[in-house]
């Protein structure tokens, strides 16, 4: 791409950031690559598979779906280094050197990113100082549900595409936390390839997966993928038991040298039993600190939580010529539960164990959505110069609701220091509608455009107007049903990058945000207001050693009004639902330094240190149970040409103690609830048996850390898991 002035400054970084993608298993983010520097071209009939069953990626770098994907931040076929926001990548290799089964393990891991668990069925996920609810798959935005897209298999994709701060312009409405893409996995080889993997693991944990993909005509246009995976495991929880299974299928079909249409479908189906739902108490009635073993529990023998997950999807890609794309995308989303769950409520006496309460609920909930999107791309020419620009239209249609069967009766704990999950099953009342089966439309306009002027500064600007659309009906509790609609909202994107040298660049950005809160009422029962705010960020992003390593240094601030806080103490007047407020005022800002690649051409390495406050006008902590300092660190090396087939690696977390605090039931005293300061190391050894066969092992919690999660609302917490191994035998063909 020419600038005014006729230099090559951005096609000589786009060179470079290129030589990245083809030098670095753990950088292979092709889709972000540009479709000017990148044509499409059809699968090489003989690529090699590795040992996912995938192609060599000087290959898929110029596949489609690859090379001219718009950005999850600006709608643009952009690089990361081309983009005025922080973009993070977990590719395929990472998953599979870290042995990552599900997507919250992944973001685990990830840069900015830390991970709270709730309970022993969901995680909380958070950036920046907020949750992290808005999750795409393949860009489509999709709500989080309430075991969420966090629980899904990792089987399921290519990668994970993490898009930090606000993302409005894409996404609609949401946090500025950050955005989530999933990238399913495609039939990208021209020959029959895949791979078969048998794990055992800690816990009684056995796993199988298959993973093929081939072309099903001669010509190799039509070319199909199929994976399926199935595993069952024990957990170090008294009485849990999980098992689950996963089955995906894709066909891609070339229906000419321009056009392009993927559909397929995933069913994903977990069944676990003696869930942990309610968290251990975190003091006794005197105030003493309770100190229970890892494998204690607070749920029951007769307890389940199944969820279902099934998706389907559509895409139809065609090249109009003179470097224009459009791409049209439908997707579809139902997400069943089942969940039979004791919840229990109290602080116990340190003697006799007495104060515990119990309840029980028997939940049911069958969330369906639908997406649909048009979007085009392309590039123009103005006063001499080669510019970007890309719009569309989105819609997205949401039901939910949720049913309950309340007990009857049910016994109670008694003494829960001797507490082991015994209780008999209660007999169950009449099934209700606990929530309201309401729905949610939305639909949107966006545009954006990228200017080249002169001396490598660019200009990115956009927006996007959307409405939206609530309705709800009353529930159970006297919730009363209520209605939202918000016609023209209007969300800027404003961006400028300079490139400093051919692989150095500075940029700023700013967008702002709007989320509605349905269902979300103060102390005098009156809705809150919708979440509004702005979004800047500024950064230096580099590529270092001949394009092997991607450095970025950001800092940002984050303004927000009505932010929904617990308001301790307060009810919604005539329920039982706990009331909320919204924080006035709320400002988060911080840094994050990441640096991801090769160090040499066997060495992987991927580091980030990230640092942040969020507080109310009133200099209160929000999300206080969040760390504000995280160290990632992630390494593999691989031995070749010393002792061929060998790889080892690892990773490291580090947090710090989050401030979240609570008052002392025994001395009243307001005092810091947090897990202090902790990290985990994780190792991993590879070693390729033959060209096909290879054995790995992971041990996770080497040293055995024992540390929790909390939350804001109570003095509760949920152990992570203790020191655990996994063997992986796998074989590509």
């Amino acid at each position: 791409m020419k600038c005014i002035d006729g230099s090559r400054k951005g096609g000589n970084m786009r060179r470079s950031f290129r030589l990245l993608l083809t030098g670095s298993a753990w950088l292979f983010v092709p889709a972000l690559a540009h479709a000017q520097d990148a044509p499409q071209s059809d699968p090489a009939p003989d690529a090699a598979p590795d040992a996912d069953g995938a192609e060599d990626a000087d290959i898929v770098v110029t596949g489609y779906g690859r090379s001219n994907e718009p950005t999850t931040a600006t709608g643009l076929p952009l690089t990361p280094i081309e983009t005025p926001q922080t973009i993070s990548v977990i590719t395929r290799q990472q998953i599979t050197d870290q042995a990552l089964t599900s997507i919250n393990d992944a973001l685990d891991f990830a840069v900015g990113i830390s991970k709270k668990d709730i309970d022993r069925g969901r995680s909380a996920i958070s950036a920046r100082g907020f949750e992290v609810q808005n999750f795409q798959l393949d860009g489509a935005p999709f709500a989080n549900g309430n075991v969420g897209f966090g629980e899904t298999s990792t089987a399921l994709y290519e990668r994970v595409d993490l898009v930090r701060g606000a993302a409005g312009l894409m996404h609609g409405a949401g946090d500025p936390s950050a955005v989530v893409n999933l990238i399913r996995k495609h039939a990208d080889a021209g020959k029959f390839a895949g791979y078969v993997s048998l794990e055992a693991a800690s816990w009684d944990r056995f796993a199988a997966t298959v993973d093929v993909q081939s072309p099903l005509n001669a010509a190799g246009t039509v070319r199909m993928r199929a994976v399926a995976q199935a595993y069952r495991q024990d957990g170090f929880v008294d009485r849990e038991k999980k098992q689950g299974l996963v089955l995906y299928g894709v066909i891609d079909a070339d229906l000419g040298e321009r056009t392009r249409l993927s559909f397929g479908a995933s069913y994903q189906r977990d069944d676990r039993d003696g869930v942990m739902w309610a968290q251990l108490p975190y003091w006794y009635t005197d105030g003493t600190r309770t100190d229970w073993p890892r494998s204690k529990t607070t749920g029951t023998d007769w307890g389940h939580w199944n969820t279902t997950e099934i998706s389907a999807f559509a895409t139809l890609t065609h090249d109009l010529g003179g470097g224009w794309n459009v791409r049209g995308d439908l997707g579809y989303h139902k997400g069943l539960e089942d969940s039979k769950l004791l919840w229990l409520d109290g602080t116990p006496d340190r003697v006799t164990g007495l104060g515990v309460n119990s309840y029980g609920y028997w939940y049911k909930a069958d969330p369906e959505q639908w997406h649909g999107s048009i979007q085009a791309n392309g590039t123009f020419s103005l006063l001499g110069g080669t510019h970007d620009l890309s719009f569309g239209a989105m819609a997205s249609h949401l039901d939910g609701g949720w049913t309950n069967r309340d007990p009857v009766a049910i016994d109670p704990v008694g003494d829960f220091n001797r507490w082991d999950g015994a209780l008999a099953e209660p007999e169950w009342g009449e099934r209700y509608v606990l929530s309201g089966m309401g729905n949610t439309t939305q639909t949107a306009l966006y545009g954006t455009t990228r200017i080249s002027l002169i001396g490598g500064l660019k200009v990115i600007g956009g927006g996007r107007v959307s409405s939206f659309k609530r309705n709800e009906d009353a529930d159970a509790f006297g919730g009363a049903g209520y209605r939202l609609n918000y016609k023209g909202v209007f969300t800027p994107y404003a961006g400028l990058v300079y490139d400093i040298t051919g692989n150095l660049s500075a940029y700023a950005s700013y967008t702002n945000i709007f989320k509605p809160q349905g269902n979300v009422r103060d102390r005098a029962g009156r809705l809150l207001d919708p979440l509004e705010g702005k979004s800047y960020e500024a950064g230096l992003k580099a590529l270092l050693l001949d394009g092997q390593l991607l450095a970025t240094a950001a800092v940002y601030r984050i303004e927000q009004d009505n932010l929904a806080v617990p308001d301790p103490g307060q009810f919604v007047p005539g329920t039982a639902n706990p009331a909320w407020r919204g924080a006035m005022g709320t400002v988060a800002k911080g840094y994050e330094l990441e640096i991801v690649g090769k160090i040499t051409p066997q060495w992987n390495v991927s580091a980030g240190w990230s640092h942040y406050s969020a507080k109310d006008a009133d200099d209160v902590d929000v999300l206080s149970h969040q760390p504000r300092r995280v160290f990632n660190f992630a390494t593999a090396y691989d031995f070749a040409n010393t002792l061929d087939g060998l790889t080892i690696g690892g990773a490291l977390k580090w947090e710090s103690q989050p401030p979240v605090t609570a008052e002392n039931p025994g001395t009243g005293i307001v005092e810091n609830i947090g897990q202090p300061d902790y990290a985990i190391v994780n190792i991993m050894a590879r070693y390729d048996l033959s060209k096909q066969l290879s054995l790995q092992v992971n041990v996770d919690n080497l040293f055995d850390q024992t540390f929790f999660s909390g939350n804001s609302w109570f003095p509760g917490f949920v152990y992570g898991e203790p020191r655990n191994g996994r063997v992986t035998l796998k074989y590509a063909f």
